[in-house]
């Protein structure tokens, strides 16, 4: 819970009654989504609305007018409490004016200039706690649909190509599309975040301030801890249990990156090799299931897939990535000559299991939960009440096994009711920004609605690809970078998916869930890839390294994002399934594709590679990815062959430390 001298970095401190308001709007959110979740679901007229009020209201009091790192002082109030009062007019008008909504034919003067305050109040929310690049592509796509001759700004439709022109539309349309029905700003994005996006976020709180992040990151240390380059390889662990927990890349860098970038600096590794690793491991936690942070559920909401069913197909690609992570961290420390670490200076297995084990049981239950069929709103909220009884429990049996008395069970009692309200207070905070992003997303999704945008966007894919899928993928490759310099990843992916989705899946062939997934992963690199790299430059803080070179560092790590996806459109039965040699092939050929890459990459296996073994390595890769069986065969034996030869040289005579250090 925050205290009332809490000053958190980069900003200054809040007033003290602030911080109290701050808390009991926070609690009174996470209480409001608690009963919608498991006791009384609410119609989403109700439900989107007053959650995104709940959201105005604290994003402008925890983001001051001018800036976290600046007192808000008398000027920023009188910005503020308006902003403020607004948030609460948004959040309670459709709710209270629901019936006179519904029935009307037309939109009365009153709904049309609340509309238009809401949408001016969630552009200003955005840039708050999302960035100012959210709200610049919010009012873009908003003068967009006043273009046209028919529209408020005809003179706009000059500045546009041909393709891109529409009629237009007036101010009243457009508010009206964008806050009285299901298709703007309480559309689908808004809609997964006040269901089920906040409930997991609110999962992960209570996860956090139980305990479990400490718990992870132990037994991934007691697992490897003791091979070459232990603490890397913990942190590529850690990262996979507590990515999609946190729901943010950022969060698991700065989480796990506190323990594990300091120890792999000791080890051996360059600050810039270690903060670039710890950002590659958080960015695969984001497609890690059974969470994978928010993306997970919005696409089961566009796709109509079962949440389940998207969680059991990722887990092999993201095991995939994971396992390249994990491999190039491990050719690196033996290339460097490194060690583990001592016993001694490890924590056991058995002993982080023993006082943890509980923190494993919601997550059990979560998934027994997904596949009983459960909706995942739903199983949040017995997720949620998993951690309680199992904090609960693991404190009574504490608290009976050592000496009982009245005071010690009022204490226990006391700490139990402090960590319920602080997680509740977190998983408001915590859903600030996603939510604000989510609402200007549908900003984005109402005027591509409106104005048939897609289909434009999808004919300029066909042109500028001339037809070619590689291509087109390529394309889309680079517009969720340029998106990720300004947007996070959930937005950029709501954003590419509803621009360039009709083009992959109706032109090109693509099959919609496999569509989705390519967008969802490519839309992660903007926190590994240079020049706008955010967890990496996490990583560089914590590291004390150069932003640039351990964001090059961290692209380096990461480069399963690319290739993971391709293979995905390439071999489809990876995702979608069919006969069991070909699944059991595509997998396979999936696991030797992604090791090559790795030893080509690092230039190492069992023992140092010529430069010739590596450039023979790149044609096989691509072979793997050919959709043809024997062009896949024959990269395959190509790949096995100097594998084969590279195993072979290093057990005839397996170079020293030196000559390792020498080959990197």
């Amino acid at each position: 819970m925050v205290t009332d001298t809490e000053v958190r970095p980069y900003e200054a401190p809040q007033p003290w009654i602030v911080l109290r308001v701050i808390t009991v709007i926070g609690i009174a959110l996470s209480l409001f989504q608690l009963y919608a979740a498991g006791l009384q679901p609410l119609g989403l007229f109700f439900q989107r609305p007053i959650h995104l009020g709940f959201i105005l209201v604290l994003c402008f009091l925890i983001y001051p007018a001018f800036g976290r790192h600046r007192p808000r002082g008398v000027l920023g109030w009188a910005i503020d409490a308006p902003l403020i009062a607004c948030g609460v007019l948004v959040g309670t008008w459709v709710p209270v004016n629901i019936d006179i909504i519904a029935n009307q034919i037309f939109p009365r003067s009153i709904d049309v200039w609340v509309g238009v305050l809401t949408i001016l109040v969630v552009l200003e929310g955005a840039r708050r706690a999302v960035g100012l690049g959210m709200t610049i592509i919010g009012v873009f796509f908003l003068l967009y649909a006043f273009a046209g001759n028919r529209g408020e700004l005809p003179f706009l439709s000059d500045w546009m190509p041909g393709i891109m022109n529409h009629r237009g539309y007036s101010l009243e349309r457009v508010a009206s599309q964008m806050t009285l029905g299901a298709e703007g700003i309480f559309g689908i994005p808004l809609g997964v975040a006040a269901t089920f996006i906040f409930v997991f976020v609110l999962f992960g709180a209570f996860l956090e301030v139980t305990g479990a992040g400490k718990f992870f990151i132990d037994l991934a240390y007691a697992a490897t801890g003791r091979q070459r380059g232990g603490p890397a390889k913990a942190a590529v662990i850690a990262s996979a249990g507590m990515g999609s927990i946190s729901g943010s890349a950022i969060a698991n860098v700065v989480t796990t990156g506190a323990f594990t970038i300091p120890l792999m600096k000791r080890l051996g590794y360059r600050p810039a090799q270690a903060g670039g690793i710890e950002a590659a491991a958080s960015t695969g936690g984001q497609i890690m299931p059974p969470l994978m942070g928010a993306g997970a559920f919005l696409m089961s909401e566009f796709t109509r897939v079962p949440y389940v069913d998207i969680v059991l197909v990722s887990i092999f690609p993201a095991v995939l990535y994971f396992g390249a992570v994990y491999l190039l961290v491990h050719f690196a420390a033996v290339k460097q000559g490194m060690t583990g670490m001592s016993a001694d200076e490890l924590p056991r297995v058995r002993t982080v299991l023993a006082e943890g084990w509980h923190f494993l049981l919601p997550l059990v239950a979560l998934v027994a939960l997904l596949v009983a069929g459960y909706s995942p709103m739903r199983v949040g909220f017995y997720a949620i009440l998993s951690v309680l009884a199992a904090a609960g429990a693991k404190a009574l049996w504490t608290f009976a096994t050592t000496q009982p008395s009245a005071s010690s069970f009022v204490a226990m009692c006391r700490r139990g009711v402090e960590i319920t309200l602080e997680a509740l207070e977190l998983g408001a905070r915590n859903a600030v920004a996603v939510s604000m992003a989510c609402a200007v997303a549908g900003i984005i999704v109402g005027v591509v609605g409106l104005t048939g945008l897609g289909l434009k966007f999808s004919a300029m894919m066909i042109a500028f690809s001339g037809g070619n899928l590689l291509l087109a993928l390529v394309l889309v490759l680079i517009a969720s970078l340029i998106l990720g310099m300004g947007l996070p990843v959930t937005a950029a992916y709501i954003v590419l998916i509803i621009l360039v989705g009709p083009a992959l899946t109706q032109e090109f062939g693509v099959p919609i869930l496999i569509a989705h997934l390519v967008v969802f992963w490519y839309s992660q690199d903007s926190n590994v890839t240079p020049p706008v790299a955010l967890a990496g430059f996490a990583g560089a803080a914590i590291a004390n390294a150069k932003p640039m070179e351990t964001s090059f560092q961290a692209w380096k790590y990461a480069k399963g994002l690319y290739l993971i996806p391709l293979f995905m459109v390439y071999n489809e039965s990876i995702i979608l399934g069919g006969p069991l040699p070909l699944v059991i092939w595509n997998g396979f050929i999936a696991i030797v594709a992604l090791v090559a890459f790795a030893a080509a990459l690092e230039g190492f296996l069992w023992r140092p590679m010529p430069i010739w073994a590596r450039v023979l390595l790149v044609p096989g890769v691509i072979a793997l990815f050919w959709p043809d069986l024997w062009i896949e065969v024959a990269g395959v034996a190509l790949i096995v062959l100097i594998l084969g030869m590279n195993w072979w040289g290093s057990r005839s005579g397996r170079p020293g430390v030196a000559a390792t250090k020498e080959a990197a």
